[in-house]
């Protein structure tokens, strides 16, 4: 039986013949469909067909695109889609230095809302809505086979409903450990498969990560939102003189504290705070405290459009409390990962009015890694923004 059809007007199949891999809900002028990830027929207002995709009748993106013309969604294709994207990472990989990256980066491996990261031997899949799990378990037993010769064991899916705990639930093979150990250029860490954020570990600042260690050479170093650590383990091991971690979770303090102790950093040489950002920076302010590398990766300010214009008053305030606690001649490192803020609307909130000081300048800036690809055409895949300032 052929698919159900969504008609879409004109000028919205243009975007896809692009690469563009989402179609919004008002683009849809007609649809038989009614099942979340349902595969559906895209079919122009003037009758061409433009390709196929998965329906969701509750998300804002009514149909996330697969293929082009009439090619099916079918186990070939979601295999040969996982061997290209598993084979990319061979190559970035080869030195065996790093264990832990995304063998699968939704859109920009052409598997849209399908993400899948690599901890040594364990693969964690996250699905970015109802249409994209319903693909992740229809095609589990394909998806685990074509990573099979990349030596993962086990593939599990990590689900977390808003205001609840994430859940793991095994798809196939051995299930995963609650806490595992994997490597980022040759640095172990320890990452919380259990309770983590995202799939365990925020794997897209890895190289930022990295060069946060070569510059925090004989520097005292502030790393705010640090959660497990990854920054502060990086500085330290770069030689810096204190590194003072802030973050609300006493949990995620513990975490970090493991991984320094994997990588032979002794953790009580060095600050771990568990408080409020804002207030810390408050405080610090008042003392006259001061930091030579401060680095500030906030949890998303913007995770609507709606929200921008706060999320940029959000930004310019953070980066201004920072500013006033950095040391004459030191670096601040700012990140956002909303793709609602672009890189030219961030960049103007570290400018000289947001920081309240016109001694700096903004050195370099970094986006996601080259496991996090993206696609020409999709500029909200360009969602992460690390800017550093001296």
């Amino acid at each position: 039986m052929p698919p159900p059809e969504v008609l879409v007007r004109r000028t919205s199949s243009e975007p896809i013949q692009r690469g563009h891999p989402w179609i919004w809900r008002s683009a849809v002028e007609r649809t038989d469909a009614t099942t979340a990830g349902e595969e559906v027929a895209i079919v122009s207002s003037d009758g061409q067909r433009v390709g196929r995709g998965v329906y969701d009748p509750t998300s804002p993106i009514a149909v996330r695109v697969w293929t082009r013309g009439n090619a099916p969604l079918d186990a070939d294709l979601v295999r040969a889609r996982v061997v290209r994207a598993a084979g990319l990472r061979e190559r970035l990989f080869a030195d065996g230095r790093t264990t832990a990256y995304r063998l699968v980066h939704g859109e920009g491996d052409r598997m849209p809302g399908v993400v899948i990261d690599r901890y040594a031997d364990v693969g964690v899949v996250r699905a970015d809505g109802a249409a994209a799990d319903a693909v992740v378990r229809r095609f589990a037993g394909t998806i685990a086979d074509a990573l099979s010769d990349t030596g993962i064991r086990g593939l599990s899916l990590r689900t977390q409903a808003r205001g609840d705990v994430p859940r793991v639930e095994p798809l196939t093979g051995t299930p995963p450990p609650d806490t595992i150990q994997v490597a980022e250029h040759g640095v172990p860490f320890l990452v919380d498969l259990a309770k983590g954020q995202k799939t365990g570990a925020f794997l897209d600042q890895r190289e930022n990560r990295r060069r946060v260690g070569e510059l925090a050479s004989n520097k005292d170093v502030l790393n705010l939102f640090s959660y497990a650590g990854g920054f502060s383990l990086h500085a330290a091991l770069g030689g810096a003189r204190k590194v003072t971690s802030v973050d609300v979770a006493a949990g995620a303090h513990a975490t970090a504290q493991a991984s320094f102790r994997a990588a032979g950093v002794d953790p009580a040489s060095h600050d771990f705070v568990t408080a409020d950002a804002f207030a810390f920076l408050r405080r610090a302010h008042e003392k006259g405290t001061r930091w030579d590398l401060i680095v500030s990766d906030p949890p998303s300010f913007a995770p609507s459009e709606k929200s921008l214009a706060r999320a940029l008053s959000s930004y310019r305030a953070l980066h201004r409390a920072c500013a006033d606690v950095l040391a004459p001649g030191g670096i601040l490192c700012a990140s956002s990962c909303s793709s609602h803020v672009d890189a030219t609307a961030f960049a103007a909130t570290l400018d000289d009015a947001a920081l309240g000081r016109s001694d700096l300048s903004l050195l370099e800036m970094f986006g996601a890694p080259a496991d996090h690809p993206t696609l020409a055409a999709w500029p909200e895949g360009r969602y992460l923004k690390f800017a550093s300032l001296g």
